[in-house]
């Protein structure tokens, strides 16, 4: 087994078994893990008290007791952490973190149904006024403060500002990451390229950052091959599960970039520089841009993925859009316009993760793999 894939099968290992890495960290480290809700959140508050932070993202499950407290309206995501967290998958958590962008977060938040506690905080909307950066300083505040109590220890400032950095090697090496996955298609396909960036949710970011890099610079050693296949950008919440990404690879469809809440957005920017550590997190938010669940009311987001296609000779954008998700709904029809404006191919699938079924998708793929070939 050569070094790349002895990495990639790594990551892979830690991003389907969350429990189990969970269970690694607490044996080596004799701390525990705090969980962090979709989509953004202040991780480096977490990492700076030794804890790990992990990402709570549903999964692929059948929904019974959640249809209690949730609508059938609301997304699978939150519909799928709402079961487990009545099953007590998140009972082992010392708290979790989340903030409330949209209304569904906002009622999950209130009827937490696991025994952790909770920590709730708003990220301002009108995010591009002075006052945008106050508010989300005294929310951190509070979060801050909260961790504190709960896990009986204190947050220094220099803490915060060292996990900031910790972080931000970690974006600028996942940048990287994307890159070299774009050259290398037939390496790093779309279900390694997802198992990859996924596993920093549930590993000590240094360590994901290390193994990373490594990863870059083996794959970079190996020349390049000319892609007979498509690339394409991929937008949207989240491109899970594997079998939606299995479909890809059996077409050939190549991920040149993504901007995906639960993948590249993550690590898009770094948090700025400064002194004061909170506020260098607030200032992240406000320089963050592209996401429907973080307002602008100029709506960059289509130009950017007009851009992304051009800057990555992608032939089209996969528009990966999550079931009754009402940002992503209300921001369709607006970069939609401006995708066919500029000519870009662009197909829409529906992402649900209670999906059992991929014909249909199977089907549209396979079709709009062949028109944009043409």
């Amino acid at each position: 087994m050569s070094r790349i894939d002895a990495i990639i099968n790594e990551l892979t290992e830690i991003s389907k078994n969350p429990a189990k890495a969970v269970e690694d960290f607490t044996s080596k480290t004799g701390k525990g893990a705090v969980g962090v809700m979709p989509v953004y959140a202040p991780e480096e508050l977490i990492h700076a008290t030794g804890y790990l932070p992990v990402g709570i993202w549903g999964g692929q499950k059948s929904i019974k007791k959640a249809r209690t407290y949730l609508p059938p309206f609301a997304c699978s995501i939150m519909q799928s952490v709402m079961e487990m967290q009545i099953e007590g998958a998140y009972d082992d958590m010392k708290a979790i973190l989340m903030s409330v962008p949209c209304d569904t977060l906002k009622c999950l938040s209130q009827k937490w149904k696991g025994t952790s506690p909770t920590i709730v905080f708003t990220h301002p909307q009108n995010r591009k006024i002075k006052g945008a950066n106050k508010f989300l300083v005294e929310e951190f505040k509070i979060v801050k403060s909260k961790l504190e109590n709960i896990l009986g220890l204190e947050i220094t400032d220099e803490a915060i500002n060292k996990s900031i950095e910790v972080y931000n090697e970690n974006r600028s090496v996942m940048r990287e990451f994307t890159k070299v996955a774009a050259d290398y298609p037939e390496i790093i396909d779309p279900i390694k390229r997802h198992a990859v960036i996924k596993s920093r949710f549930f590993m000590e970011k240094s360590e994901h950052t290390a193994l990373v890099k490594e990863l870059n610079e083996e794959i970079s050693k190996l020349e390049k091959k000319v892609w007979k296949g498509r690339k394409v950008v991929l937008t949207g919440i989240t491109a899970e599960p594997d079998e939606l990404l299995e479909i890809f690879k059996e077409y050939d469809i190549a991920v040149a970039a993504d901007d995906l809440a639960q993948e590249s957005k993550q690590f898009r920017i770094d948090v700025p520089a400064g002194d004061d550590p909170l506020l260098r997190l607030a200032q992240w938010w406000q320089d963050f841009d592209g996401c429907s669940l973080a307002t602008n009311v100029e709506k960059p987001r289509g130009q950017m993925l007009i851009d992304m296609v051009k800057d990555n000779g992608a032939d089209a954008v996969i528009i990966c859009m999550m079931k009754f998700c009402d940002p992503e709904e209300f921001d369709y029809p607006i970069y939609y316009q401006q995708l066919q404006d500029a000519s870009i191919n662009n197909i829409y699938i529906e992402i649900d993760q209670e999906t059992t079924s991929f014909e249909q998708i199977r089907t549209r793929i396979n079709s709009f793999s062949e028109m944009i070939s043409l």
